[in-house]
Parts: structure tokens; C-alpha cells; sequence
């Protein structure tokens, strides 16, 4: 008997301290929050995330760049114990995304189920859910609904306006444009960055292994989902999971809100009301007020100033913006002309960051939203056709890829036309490795920039819906940012064509060392003409030296010095001195023996850009034995350019080297077998 009722009082002891071991969240099966004033410490906030006063949910506000998380503070049981079988679950919230500038998100939310309610991760498109080490990983056990409002060809998006279902990645499983259907079952587009309220709906039936998802702007659930899709989440979900929200920003900005919540697991969840959620925070009336003080301001001007009306709409029409039809349609941001004049202090010579025949490029900080950016200014001499040009910026404006500098937006104001970049804090990579650079980058941050070039040019030829041959890669267009990510520039003389099409015979334009030999005799540039330029860009960075100088002698062209050294077997006498030995004798040789290969004067003989990153990644292994280049020698250029200028109006050709980062430096250009033309006169 006494062995009994120790055998009890042990049992007693055990399960309370099992009571105390079981976290307090399988008790936990739902939520409801209509607005999330009274929600205190039960949602964990994170980055820039906070519960406004009126009881709002702010992911994000207008900063770029930064992200937000709002996560119940404890997780919910998403699998049985006793089988190991994934619960259903249901949940309803009202957002809404207010973009910095109208039609133009960055980059949107998305209802998350994670192991952690702290994520590590990045913002832009990567939504503040994962990061770019652990895209695609297994292990990550995450589950997204995002509502995505930026086009990243990078995970394959369908638009700038869809929702995706997103399993351990960003390339969703399935997508679809953002739109609901109405009671007589006709589908409605709906704009996710209106600024507007949206409700949706999620819901996973455990049993079927479906997956609905269900949006529309107001509080009437459609019959129909906009999404559904059969989904097994029995290798995603862990025993607990956490819920709740995350978003980011990126170049542009939005403010993300959560409105209301709720959140049911083996049920349905409470239904939410939108009139009985708080409101947005607005600015009706602050935008009434403006419109108020500025006509009663214009009314003003117009009385006591109506003997100068006829000078001043003179002006006003002689110096207006006018918009074309063709002009509407562009894309990305428009800007107006003052607010560029603001952002650059008038164009003051102090924001100065570089010039050259394309123009000058100030560095300016947009006023309101404080993002800085590189505005270039084309110059009025400049031969480029503006028509042209701007109808070219417009599909180039819709690259996406953390390894491209991104275009912002552009404006145009009577024969001022100006392109506006992201800022990149360290400038082009030439400074860092020619004429005695300030600071020494190590063999660790150039063979990164070398992956990240590399990377973004795998995605201009293959990632994107065309095939984008760039036409200028050099040390001088590879701008670094305040991480030193290497990110391919200046996309003033790039080409588009369609997979599967020939490139059209055009202009032979560039830099001398980087143009491929075929150019002069057939003047169609490829992929394969853009991988010869990047050979010479691997060699640059791995020896420190430009691939050709003015006035060069044949045994001074870089790729000749780096074969020479290599056939004697000491090809690491190239490397750059100023590493004072410390690399990886391994990553170099990869790197030198690449760009051989790239350089090879028969352009079959070179490897298409998959196979240059499967190289710098170590996937595939190079080959002990190189094919000569046989490249052009400083002496071949001169021969080329002589027997171009022989038939040439214009015989001046110069060696111009980089003034700076964004594309404002003079490239040489010819017109093949015709004429020689200095600066970027392109004909497209």
C-alpha cells in the first residue's frame, strides 16, 4: 500500500511538471481582433512593426528598405500529437497598402505560418520572409499567403499585382492576379495598393488537402476563391507554429496595415465587419486644405497680377511638361522637373558624381521620402533620339534583380531629359581597383562582386521575359552599394530581343578591350559578345589592371599577359600586387582560367553565362587545359579602327575610361563597316 501511494504521489508530481512543460498555446485555438488597441503584449512586434493609437497594425511606413512583423506571441498546435496529422485552419484580416507614390507598391505583405515569430530575413522582394542564403531551403518550414505589389522576375511573378501561395520560397506554387468574384460569379480586378481596405480569406482543409484563398473590398465573402489549390502541408507544418503578418519595402515604399484579425484552427473563423474596423489614418483634409490655400492663392495672384497674365502663360506654356500619348503608357515613376531640381540642390556641381558624353549624374535625396538617388542628366547634345530612348527605358525600367542597379523612374521637361537610379554608396568598382584607389577591396568582396555580376547577367539573359544583351559590361558600370553587393549598370546601350529570335545587325558600340572580335565583321551582339566582355571584367578584378591601356604594346594587352603567364605555369604572377598574397589560390585560378575562356576570339568557344555561374559556384569543375584566346592585340584594335575610319566622315575615335558609375562616361561607338561615332549615337 505505501509503495501504492508513493507510485501516486510520483504520478502527480509528474504530470505537474508536464502541465508546466506543454506550452500554454495548445490551449490556444483561436483569435479575434477587430482592431488591435486592447491586444498588448499577446501580438510581438518586430523591426519597424507598431499598433498605432487608433488600434491599426503598421507593418511598414514610407521608409524603404526595412521591413515589419505583427506575430501572435505564442504558437498554435498545427498537428495532432497523437497521429501526427495537420490540423485545418481558417483565418480572415482586412489590410491595406498605401504606396508612397500612386501605382507604384513596395512591395507588399503576407500572412505567414513559421516556427519562429522573429525573422531573419530581408525586405524588398523578399517580403521580410526569408533571405537570399535560405531561399528554397526545406528546413525553413514557412508557409506564406503573399500579396505581392512589385514584378520580380527573379521568383517568376506574374505582375505587380497577385497573390501567391509560397511554400519555404518566394517562387510561389501558385499565383494569381489579385481580382474576387461577384454574386453572379463575374470576376473583378481589384487593385491591392487602391489604399483601400481588402479583406481576405484563408483556408486549408486538412482532410482534402485544399487550399482557398479568397479576397475581396468589402466585407461580403465571394462564393468563389481566387486561389484554390490542392496542398499537402504535412512535410511544411512543425508541431507549433506561429502566425501572423510580415512586410517590407524597397526602393519605393508603402505603408502596410493590418485592420482586423481573426484566426481559427479546426473551424471557422470569426467573420470581420470592415465598418466596425478602425480607419486609415487619412489625409482628406489635409489635401483639401492644400487645394484650398492654393486656389484661393491662385485666385490672388491672378487679380493683382493681371497686367503680366499674358507673360506669364507664355512662359508657363514655353516651360510645361507636356505629355504625350506615348509618354502615358511608360513605366517605371514619372517625376516632375522641380522635384528632381530640389532633390539635386538645383544641379549644384557639390552633388556632382560623374560626367561624359551621355550627360552628368548628380547624387540627390527626393524630398518627403529621403530616399537618395543618382539622377542622370542626358545632355542636349547627345545624338541618342528621345523618342527612342524613353521607349527603351520603358522595358528595361521592369528589370528586376538584387545584382542590377535599378532604374526608379525618369522625367522630361522640354529638351531636358533625366533618368533617376538608386543611389549606390561606394560608386563603380574601377575606383577600387585603378590608378591607386583609397581603399584595397580583398579577394573574399572581389570574388563576390564577381558572383553578384555574374548572377544579375544570368538573369538578363535568361530570368527575364526577353533576352537583354547589355553591351557595355565593365568594371566602370559594376556599381557597389553600402555592402559592397555588386550590381551591373548603365543600360544605355542594352538590346532586347525575344528567346528563340535572332539579334538584328546594329551599331558596334562599347569599350575598346571589352568589344568581342566577331562584332566588327558581323555588328549583331549577343549573349556570347556580352560573356567576352565580362572574360575581360573577371580578369580586371582578379589582376587590378584595365584590359587594355592607350597606346598599349602587344604584350601589354591584359588577356594576352594573363595566357602568357598561364602557358608558362605561373599564372598567379598576374594577380594583383596589391593583395599582398592573401586569396585563395583556388577561387583566383577559377577566376583567370574563366577568363581565358571568355576571352576565346571564336565566340562558340566561350561558355554561355549558366555555365560561367556553375563555374564561380564550383558546381562543375574547369578544365586543366585552355584553348590560346587568339584575341585581338592592341595592334588589332588599331588595324580595326583604322580600316573603320578609312570610309568614315568622321575619323576621331578616342580611349575613354570611366568619369562614373551611372553611364555618363563616352564609350566608343561605330557604325559597322560605315562610320565612327564618339558617345552613345545608337540608333535603335
Amino acid at each position: 500500500m505505501v509503495f501504492l501511494s508513493d507510485m501516486a504521489h510520483l504520478l502527480k508530481v509528474l504530470s505537474f511538471f508536464i502541465f508546466l512543460l506543454v506550452p500554454t498555446s495548445c490551449q490556444i485555438d483561436e483569435l479575434f481582433y477587430a482592431g488591435f488597441r486592447d491586444a498588448g503584449t499577446n501580438i510581438t512586434l518586430t523591426d519597424i512593426a507598431e499598433i498605432e493609437k487608433n488600434g491599426i497594425l503598421r507593418l511598414t511606413n514610407d521608409s524603404t528598405r526595412l521591413i515589419g512583423h505583427g506575430f501572435y506571441v505564442s504558437p498554435f498546435q498545427f498537428k495532432n500529437r497523437t497521429d501526427g496529422k495537420v490540423l485545418s485552419f481558417s483565418t480572415t484580416f482586412a489590410f491595406a497598402i498605401v504606396p508612397e507614390y500612386p501605382r507604384l507598391g513596395g512591395h507588399g505583405l503576407a500572412f505567414a505560418v513559421s516556427t519562429s515569430k522573429d525573422l531573419k530575413a530581408l525586405p524588398s522582394q523578399y517580403l521580410g520572409l526569408l533571405n537570399a542564403t535560405d531561399e528554397g531551403n526545406l528546413t525553413n518550414h514557412l508557409f506564406a499567403v503573399e500579396f505581392d505589389t512589385v514584378q520580380d522576375f527573379e521568383f517568376g511573378d506574374i505582375n505587380d499585382n497577385h497573390v501567391g501561395v509560397d511554400i519555404n520560397n518566394l517562387r510561389s506554387n501558385a499565383s494569381a492576379v489579385a481580382a474576387y468574384y461577384t454574386e453572379d460569379s463575374t470576376k473583378q480586378d481589384l487593385n491591392l495598393k487602391s489604399g483601400n481596405p481588402i479583406q481576405a480569406w484563408i483556408d486549408y482543409d486538412s482532410v482534402q488537402q485544399i487550399l482557398n484563398v479568397t479576397i475581396a473590398p468589402n466585407s461580403e465573402r465571394p462564393n468563389l476563391p481566387i486561389l484554390s489549390i490542392p496542398l499537402d502541408l504535412s512535410t511544411v507544418f512543425e508541431e507549433y507554429m506561429y502566425v501572423g503578418f510580415s512586410a517590407s519595402t524597397g526602393l519605393l515604399a508603402s505603408s502596410h496595415y493590418i485592420l482586423g484579425w481573426s484566426f481559427k484552427i479546426n473551424g471557422q473563423a470569426q467573420s470581420l465587419d470592415l465598418s466596425s474596423l478602425p480607419p486609415l489614418p487619412g489625409s482628406k483634409h489635409k489635401h483639401l486644405d492644400t487645394t484650398i490655400g492654393v486656389s484661393v492663392a491662385s485666385v490672388v495672384i491672378a487679380v493683382t497680377a493681371i497686367s503680366l497674365c499674358v507673360f506669364y502663360f507664355v512662359r508657363k506654356i514655353k516651360n510645361a511638361d507636356v505629355i504625350e500619348d506615348w509618354e502615358s503608357e511608360i513605366s517605371p515613376h514619372r517625376y516632375s522637373y522641380q522635384e528632381l531640381k530640389k532633390a539635386t540642390k538645383s544641379f549644384s556641381e557639390k552633388e556632382l558624381l560623374g560626367h561624359g558624353g551621355f550627360g552628368h549624374v548628380y547624387k540627390g535625396t527626393l524630398p518627403g521620402s529621403k530616399i537618395q538617388v543618382a539622377v542622370k542628366r542626358i545632355s542636349n547634345e547627345s545624338k541618342q533620339g528621345l523618342r527612342e530612348f524613353v521607349s527603351e527605358i520603358a522595358s528595361i525600367g521592369r528589370l528586376r534583380h538584387r545584382n542590377l542597379v535599378q532604374l526608379m523612374g525618369w522625367c522630361r521637361r522640354r529638351d531636358d531629359f533625366l533618368l533617376v537610379y538608386d543611389f549606390m554608396a561606394n560608386g563603380s568598382l574601377d575606383k577600387f581597383l585603378f590608378d591607386e584607389p583609397k581603399v584595397v577591396l580583398n579577394w573574399e568582396q572581389r570574388f563576390k562582386i564577381i558572383k553578384d555580376v555574374a548572377s544579375g547577367l544570368l538573369y538578363l539573359h535568361e530570368g527575364y521575359e526577353q533576352v537583354v544583351i547589355h553591351r557595355d559590361i565593365k568594371a566602370s558600370n559594376v556599381l557597389l552599394d553600402d555592402e559592397l553587393n555588386g550590381r551591373l549598370g548603365d543600360f544605355g546601350l542594352a538590346r532586347l530581343y525575344e528567346h528563340g529570335s535572332n539579334p538584328s545587325t546594329t551599331r558596334v558600340v562599347g569599350t575598346l578591350g571589352y568589344l568581342a572580335p566577331e562584332l566588327s565583321r558581323t555588328g549583331k551582339a549577343t549573349e556570347s559578345s556580352d560573356v567576352y566582355a565580362f572574360g575581360a571584367l573577371l580578369l580586371e578584378v582578379a589582376c587590378g589592371r584595365r584590359p587594355i591601356e592607350p597606346k598599349a604594346s602587344p604584350e601589354e594587352v591584359l588577356v594576352d599577359c594573363v595566357w602568357k603567364k598561364f602557358a608558362e605555369g605561373r599564372v598567379l604572377d598576374v594577380v594583383d600586387k596589391r593583395l599582398n598574397g592573401h586569396y585563395s589560390d583556388k577561387e583566383v585560378l577559377i577566376v583567370l582560367k574563366l577568363g581565358i575562356m571568355c576571352s576565346n576570339s571564336v565566340p562558340m568557344a566561350r561558355p554561355n553565362v549558366r555555365q560561367v555561374v556553375g563555374y564561380l559556384d564550383q558546381e562543375v569543375g574547369l578544365p586543366e587545359k585552355l584553348r590560346a584566346p587568339d584575341s585581338f592585340s592592341a595592334e588589332g584594335f588599331d588595324d580595326l579602327v583604322k580600316s573603320l575610319a578609312s570610309s568614315s566622315s568622321d575619323p576621331m575615335i578616342s580611349y575613354p575610361f570611366m568619369e562614373n558609375g551611372y553611364g555618363g562616361n563616352a564609350s566608343f561607338a561605330c557604325v559597322s563597316t560605315s562610320s565612327i561615332l564618339l558617345g552613345r549615337g545608337d540608333s535603335r
